[in-house]
């Protein structure tokens, strides 16, 4: 223990914990009863109010440097540099009434050549145990000279009084500097929002070192690493279970670069959905659940503190995060080389997208840019149950830039690498939610493992009528009425009308972007 010390203004006169091992920061936060253990080792914790993220409390600065290069928006809404330093101040001075801290230094990417370091100080245990997980960790010898650029304050414990005179609309705050590089969270233990506020510096900084910032899962073949595939997608779509393969080593589960070099993974860690988790479906996800993981609003059985991941007593978006060298033969340090297949996912809550589709090159450009998937109950704070939602490259909550920015990288890496990209529905299948049913993750895995062997390439296609898209004729394991959706529809006139209710949506969506007509006119109903 010691007094903080370091730069970029990251220091406090109070008792800090610096880098601890995950035993010490596992230790206080059971003296401090900040979360339990749970009976396969995990620390279990409650995030309280706010289960999910955060977006309409989110602000960044509005400062000269960097006003010309943001999408402003419901996305990217303004804080002004004045109310930005009354609430660091505050955030400051909250912090530094605590009697303990705890503070992580570590690293934002894998590849040395394009990574951030990163200082996070929270003043709950179990935060910097998050932070030790999801970041790189950093070697103690680098810890006397080091100069973080970017820095998170997590003052989650902050109550503000009066938030409308800091410009704010509620007393719950995630306000992020891009040209101080800095983070400040207040009101919400949510830790998710420690995550992604370093994944959007990441989608800002990296465009700048020729990097294409990805929210992206990644995995690559066992016995060929020219075989990287990824998987693009929102929240509750698969990214983290589908790339967590026993025959595919793990690059990462959630965020990366795609560089000159190949792609590299943001993280350290991955950060998993578990409701309904099982050993069946998932079993390196539930290997991964021991000493040294987070599960947050899981419930536990009262004798046996055994979890119940079937649970939603306090949230649909229950999570566990662990380092991702708990899945088995995870690749260390997490690069790969370019990918060979590029993978959309999209939980179609309409129930009437294909379940797996090849795309054409103006046919990725019009999903990426769109990115339509549905939102997942709990992933965001008042979502209950999947909302239809248009998400400009799979990744719009995290985008400074404008979209067409991240999907002119795309145009230009799978040009350059002769990638192919598949489109692949996770959602629901028989009817829309509610009346469906979601597609079985045994069918799910049989299109990956066609994708990536290339059998489903070389296979025959036919046109799926809706929406103009190459879908296959047959795959191994899969039933062939399921490849077209309308063939699963009871009334086949409610298939036609919801689809075309789900078009009508695409092109309403489709007006907001400056796109050729090659590539508007790849989309559905065209």
């Amino acid at each position: 223990m010691a007094t903080a010390t370091g730069s970029h203004g990251v220091d406090f006169q109070t008792t800090i914990h610096r880098n601890c091992s995950a035993t010490h920061l596992i230790e206080d936060a059971i003296r401090r009863e900040e979360g339990c253990l749970a009976a396969n080792g995990a620390l279990c914790c409650s995030t309280g109010e706010r289960t999910g993220r955060s977006p309409k409390d989110k602000y960044l600065e509005d400062s000269p440097g960097i006003h010309d290069n943001i999408d402003w928006g419901s996305v990217n809404r303004p804080i002004s540099p004045e109310h930005f330093a009354a609430l660091e101040d505050k955030a400051r001075a909250h912090l530094e009434s605590r009697e303990e801290l705890y503070r992580f230094d570590g690293y934002c990417g894998a590849d040395e050549r394009h990574r951030l370091a990163v200082t996070v100080v929270t003043e709950k245990a179990w935060h910097n145990l998050f932070a030790k997980t999801l970041f790189i960790e950093s070697d103690p010898s680098e810890h006397a000279s080091w100069d973080p650029d970017w820095v998170i304050l997590n003052a989650c414990g902050l109550e503000l009084e009066d938030p409308s005179a800091y410009g704010l609309d509620g007393p719950i705050a995630i306000i992020q500097s891009l040209e101080q590089k800095k983070v400040i969270i207040i009101g919400t233990q949510y830790a998710g929002e420690m995550k992604k506020s370093i994944f959007f510096a990441m989608n800002y900084d990296m465009p700048d070192v020729d990097v294409f910032p990805m929210h992206c899962s990644a995995n690559v073949a066992a016995d060929d690493p020219s075989n990287v595939a990824l998987f693009f997608g929102l929240s509750g779509t698969g990214k983290t279970t589908l790339s967590a393969d026993p025959n595919r080593p793990l690059i990462g589960d959630d965020e990366h670069g795609w560089s000159d070099h190949g792609v590299f993974n943001f993280e350290g860690g991955c950060y998993a959905k578990c409701i309904r988790l099982s050993r069946e479906g998932e079993p390196q996800i539930w290997d991964a659940i021991r000493f040294g993981s987070v599960l947050e609003n899981v419930k536990l059985d009262d004798s046996t503190r055994i979890p119940d991941y079937d649970s939603d007593m306090y949230t649909e978006n229950t999570r566990v995060t662990y380092p991702v060298d708990f899945i088995p033969g995870a690749v260390i340090p997490s690069v790969g080389s370019h990918p060979k297949n590029v993978i959309f996912l999209a939980a179609d809550a309409f129930g009437v997208l294909p379940p797996v589709a090849r795309l054409s090159r103006e046919q990725a450009m019009y999903y990426f840019i769109n990115g339509y998937t549905s939102k997942l109950a709990g992933t965001e704070a008042g979502v209950t149950e999947p909302t239809p939602n248009f998400s400009p490259c799979f990744g719009g909550p995290f985008l400074p830039r404008p979209p067409m920015v991240y999907a002119q990288w795309l145009a230009r890496r799978i040009e350059e690498h002769d990638a192919n990209v598949w489109l692949l529905n996770t959602g629901w299948t028989g009817g829309a939610y509610g009346e469906g049913s979601r597609f079985k993750l045994a069918y799910t895995r049989a299109f990956v493992t066609a994708i990536l062997n290339g059998s489903l390439a070389s296979g025959e296609f036919q046109v799926d009528p809706a929406f103009g898209l190459s879908v296959p004729t047959a795959v191994d394991g899969v039933p062939s009425e399921v490849l077209l959706p309308r063939n699963t529809w009871s009334d086949a006139s409610a298939y036609d009308k919801k689809a075309a209710s789900l078009a009508e949506l695409f092109r309403q969506n489709d007006a907001k972007y400056e796109i050729s007509d090659e590539v508007r006119g790849a989309g559905p109903g065209a």
